[in-house]
């Protein structure tokens, strides 16, 4: 019986077993998917959670209710892992979980602790994540009572998880002011190592018209160095400062401290990956999906779901031993939630940036790609029920993994 592991039962991961099962049977195989938690989160709904919009168990589910039958799920913690000997060690009653293919999915993490002073005595008190569930849930109980003042978004350092993430809280934040009657009492700054709104030329200009016409102050360039929590203001390398009243912070992104014990990865702990084919590029049997890659790729829900659809054919050539093909080409979408129940939806990959048109259908939409709708907000809302019951069980999805340049226009 061959023997595949996958490392993390986040999006990536749930994926992948999911379509593994469809395509694999499992007299022949044994498939072993490893987690340390019982929880499986909805990311993208954090966002929501510190503006009342969602709550702790609207992005919260059992892991097990999502992952197929045959498929052996571990609740453990991992040591390490030994590619010279395929092996996976466990700290649950230190197994060691032998494997003839590894498929490694440990997702990416914040670590507040990489910046001086971020988590000093002043950590969920004015300075706040939205990262983590519970960050999100700290900072909706912040705001209830926040009486206004200066409001500062930092990002420590590229790459984050949801690039758009940033400025979906600007504007909802902007949105959220208005409904309370305080817009007037709030200043609003987004501190971004970018140079601009994005890092697309052509959505950057969007977005930064957007952040003007709604009076959100950007500082580019800013490379953070330390939080003076006291002082209440961020330093960066060059010595520019900040001050705040209330710091949202999106800390340094990393991957998994797995990957350091092993030794695969950069040193952000993501994994080196073959750009086109998502094969670990030191190793021959091990494969790296979602935000665990080093790939120029966004780290995306989506990105993860066009990876699962491009590996699983390219996965079954290379267990029959044929040449594996360069299929994945970066693809990327991201609705963004610009407030007053609207958004807007970018679509792009490795070579070719987010570009006006309809979405999914040519002409048709009824999406708008690069413009401002209702629509597109509401395809973002409803998204978090094809999140569970369509994406995260390997379902189709009427979006192709590539690209698609019919329906949009240069």
């Amino acid at each position: 019986m061959k023997r595949i592991v996958i490392l993390g039962a986040g999006t990536a991961g749930t994926i992948v077993a999911n379509k593994l099962t469809h395509e694999l049977d499992l007299e022949e195989w044994k498939i072993t998917i490893v987690d340390e938690s019982e929880i499986h989160y909805y990311q993208p709904g954090f966002l929501f959670i510190p503006f009342g919009i969602y709550s702790k168990s609207d992005v919260q589910r059992p892991r097990r209710d999502y992952l197929p039958r045959g498929v052996n799920l571990i609740i453990s913690e991992i040591e390490r892992i030994d590619p010279e000997n395929n092996q996976v060690h466990i700290k649950r009653d230190d197994q060691v979980l032998p494997y003839d293919y590894l498929i490694v999915t440990t997702g990416s993490h914040i670590d507040p602790e990489e910046t001086p002073g971020l988590t000093e005595h002043e950590w969920r008190k004015s300075i706040f994540d939205f990262y983590t569930v519970d960050g999100a849930a700290a900072l909706q109980k912040y705001l209830r009572t926040w009486q206004g003042g200066r409001l500062v978004l930092n990002i420590a350092e590229m790459p984050i998880k949801c690039p758009v993430a940033p400025l979906e809280f600007m504007f909802l934040a902007d949105w959220f002011f208005h409904e309370q009657g305080m817009r007037d009492q709030v200043e609003l700054t987004l501190a971004t190592p970018l140079p601009g709104a994005f890092t697309k030329p052509r959505a950057a200009g969007l977005l930064g018209d957007i952040l003007k016409e709604k009076n959100i102050k950007v500082v580019p360039e800013f490379m953070i160095m330390e939080v003076d929590p006291d002082a209440r203001k961020i330093v960066s390398y060059d010595e520019r400062e900040v001050d705040y009243d209330l710091l949202i912070t999106i800390p340094v992104n990393k991957g998994s401290e797995v990957i350091a014990r092993s030794g695969m990865g950069n040193e952000l702990n993501f994994v080196p990956t073959e750009k086109h084919t998502l094969k670990a590029q030191n190793y021959d049997n091990i494969f790296v999906l979602g935000d665990a890659t080093d790939l120029p790729s966004s780290k995306a829900g989506s990105v993860a779901h066009f990876q699962g659809d491009v590996f699983i054919e390219n996965f079954l050539r290379y267990v029959d031993g044929l040449e594996l093909r360069e299929t994945f080409d970066g693809h990327a979408n991201c609705y963004i939630e610009s407030g007053f129940g609207k958004g807007f939806l970018i679509d792009f990959n490795y070579d070719v940036e987010p570009l006006p048109g309809k979405f999914p259908l040519p002409g048709v939409g009824p999406f708008s790609l690069l413009q401002e709708s209702r629509m597109n907000h509401w395809g973002k809302m409803l998204f978090r029920w094809m999140y569970w019951n369509i994406l995260l069980k390997g379902k189709e999805m009427p979006i192709t993994a590539q690209l698609q340049m019919a329906g949009k226009w240069n």
